[in-house]
């Protein structure tokens, strides 16, 4: 009897026809075990040499962030083809390796190899700033000679890459092109928002011929990072289309405003939510320290059946550090302990997400617990433990894991040795902390930054030396900073001196006026202020406002309130702009006071999406103002005095006023 031919050994075509197949989606695989099993695979049957296979393998580690393989499999071939070429370039590119990306550019044209499009346009992606126009020119320059300059994905790429070097150069570009697509538009509408002319965006915004979802939610993601959220929602409404991140636009832009209530409304009403928008809820209401929304919220997000990815978590347990959350990042951590990550790569993140959140969140002991049972530690785990030691005061503990850290040849960075540094001066360590600061450059290669020089002038004026304090900070080859001058304002008060020596006084008054506007370091170094003078951002102009003016319209004690503005300096709002907010229905917003509704969906605006109501508002300040007097979180209070100005209650209400007050100082 004849043996079938089913049961005959398979050929080498079949192998190779079953490869074919296993490669077919490999730029989709984000598994990398399956990824090395493959790669072994390929070894197996030495076809590592394979221009085809090599390409895939290189593509689908660079998207699993293992560059170092995806250019070891590279550097395997003896001869690349252009698609293997432009694998290890974008490689490269999606890693932030510039350097590597231009040497294997320079091989490339070395062997003979022409690029391609895309060649140039991986490379242009890597061009991020004006220190990269001199390339970009070269890069136009090669592909107009190699008669590329008729490629319309290759220009807008080039138009991409100018708008981040330089918009000027971007224009005449764009102008001069031939034919303009909507990507096209798009890359420069894009750039002007990149260069922060948002009224030259929304001019060319006006005059395009044709625009996609793109160009709408491009526009609208400029309005509101520029924070013009009553734009943004004029051009919401108008959209002829909306999808999933025109929604999550919005409901950013309302909460990174403080207007939770119109984020929460906008996010009840769209109609199919992924995890980013839950995510960005979330860190919403974390950042705004409301505790029990931000964990109601991630119940619900639990029983939605939405598959978390690591992101998700990161993202949430980020913000439960920065607002102090401990409760969330508990129920967040369950949630992760139920999860299964095949990425050891993503696990790794989320591991340093935790301990990050336990350590600010005063939880030591878990951090470490999670930090010890982290298998696959890098430099990002160990940084975060290190600072975690450091600021809760066991400097030597921090010192001790450095150590440990460096014999299992992790190499530290300018983190590491902020972390180092903050922990030497927590645990007044001064013998230690110079040891470090001057090992920086001569051991390590890392040149000092203020950062480092902060820190090491606060150790030095904790431990009592305030004459090296004072001319480290005089000699730093940097401007010193408004931190580093009250950290030596703290020091001299702490050893009873008499404060900042004169020629540091006469320092100040010549260099650094700039810092001096907060009134109590221009009080200590007697520059002349006026007593609490500065001036509000509200509404459409800016007011002059003194302590008196503020508080005479306020039934409190006046003679208190008075004397204790006077201790604040309103200029101080870092990045906090108050909200130019008018009602859904109003007058002087271009839109002769009627009624805002959705078009095109034929809607009119639910009540929940209008102007919240003066109960409403009370209801939520109170619970915000309820614990203030424990709050030492700056920030927050700054969103908490932006709220209060939107809703007119800095002079209404004595309760407001008080606590506010109460809390700066």
């Amino acid at each position: 009897m004849q043996m079938p031919t089913s049961l005959r050994a398979p050929t080498w075509v079949t192998d190779r026809s079953l490869l074919d197949q296993k490669f077919s989606d490999l730029h989709k695989c984000r598994d990398v075990n399956h990824l090395k099993q493959l790669h072994a695979i390929v070894y197996r049957f030495n076809l590592h040499q394979d221009p085809f296979v090599a390409t895939k393998l290189v593509a689908a580690f660079s998207l699993c962030s293992h560059i170092e393989l995806a250019v070891r499999i590279f550097s395997q071939v003896e001869k690349p083809s252009v698609h293997l070429y432009n694998a290890a370039i974008k490689a490269c590119a999606v890693d932030s390796r510039p350097s590597e990306a231009f040497y294997v550019f320079s091989q490339m044209q070395c062997r003979g190899v022409p690029p391609d499009n895309l060649t140039y346009s991986y490379l242009l992606k890597l061009c991020s700033d004006e220190l990269w126009l001199n390339t970009v020119r070269t890069i136009h320059a090669l592909f107009e000679k190699k008669r590329f300059d008729s490629d319309p994905i290759l220009c807008n790429s080039l138009i991409d890459a100018y708008s981040r070097c330089g918009i000027c150069s971007a224009k005449r570009l764009f102008w001069g092109m031939d034919r303009r697509d909507v990507v096209s538009w798009n890359s420069m509408i894009g750039g002007f928002l990149k260069a922060g002319d948002l009224s030259e965006a929304r001019k060319l915004f006006d005059v395009m011929p044709e625009r996609d979802t793109v160009s709408w939610n491009t526009m609208l993601d400029g309005c509101v990072k520029g924070g013009q959220m009553n734009l943004a929602y004029e051009l919401f409404d108008k959209m002829p289309c909306r999808d999933v991140v025109s929604w999550s636009t919005m409901i950013s832009g309302y909460c990174k405003a403080g207007d939770l209530e119109m984020a929460r409304a906008f996010f009840d009403k769209m109609p199919s939510k992924n995890e980013v928008t839950w995510t960005i809820m979330i860190t919403g209401y974390a950042e705004m320290g409301l505790a029990k929304e931000a964990v109601e919220l991630y119940a619900q997000l639990e029983k939605s059946g939405l598959s978390l990815d690591p992101r998700v978590f990161v993202s949430i347990l980020a913000a439960c550090a920065d607002s102090r959350m401990l409760g969330l990042g508990k129920k967040v951590h369950r949630s992760i302990k139920k999860s299964c990550f095949n990425n050891t790569n993503s696990n790794t993140r989320v591991r340093n997400a935790l301990i990050d959140m336990y350590a600010k969140c005063g939880s030591l002991s878990k951090a470490l617990i999670v930090f010890n049972n982290t298998i696959k530690k890098d430099l990002v785990s160990w940084n975060s433990m290190i600072h975690g030691l450091a600021v809760h005061g066991h400097g030597k503990k921090a010192l001790e894991l450095f150590s440990v850290m460096e014999n299992e040849g992790f190499v530290p960075n300018e983190v590491t040795f902020v972390a180092l540094l903050s922990a030497c001066s927590h645990a007044s360590l001064v013998d230690e902390g110079l040891s470090i600061f001057n090992s920086l450059r001569s051991r390590y290669g890392v040149v000092p930054q203020v950062q480092h020089f902060g820190c090491m002038i606060d150790l030095l004026g904790r431990g009592g030396h305030l004459k090296d304090a004072f001319a480290l900070a005089l000699n730093m080859p940097m401007e010193p900073n408004i931190k580093i001058w009250h950290s030596l304002l703290g020091a001299c008060q702490m050893h009873n001196d008499v404060g900042f020596p004169p020629h540091v006084r006469e320092y100040l008054a010549e260099f650094g006026r700039g810092v001096t506007s907060d009134a109590r370091l221009a009080i200590d170094i007697g520059l002349e202020k006026p007593c609490g003078v500065g001036s509000i951002e509200l509404m459409e102009s800016d007011h002059p406002k003194s302590a008196e003016q503020i508080g005479k319209p306020i039934k409190v004690n006046k003679d208190y309130l008075t004397n204790a503005m006077c201790t604040l300096s309103v200029r101080e709002y870092n990045g906090v702009a108050l909200p130019k907010y008018h009602s859904v229905a109003c007058a002087g917003s271009g839109l002769g006071g009627k009624s805002r509704s959705f078009s095109g969906e034929s809607m009119q605006m639910p009540t929940s999406l209008r102007a919240p109501a003066r109960v409403s508002d009370r209801s939520l300040l109170d619970r915000k103002f309820s614990d203030l007097h424990k709050c030492r979180d700056v920030n927050h209070l700054k969103q908490l005095h932006a709220i209060v100005y939107r809703f007119n209650l800095h002079q209404e209400d004595p309760f407001v006023a008080t606590k506010l007050v109460a809390a700066f100082r």
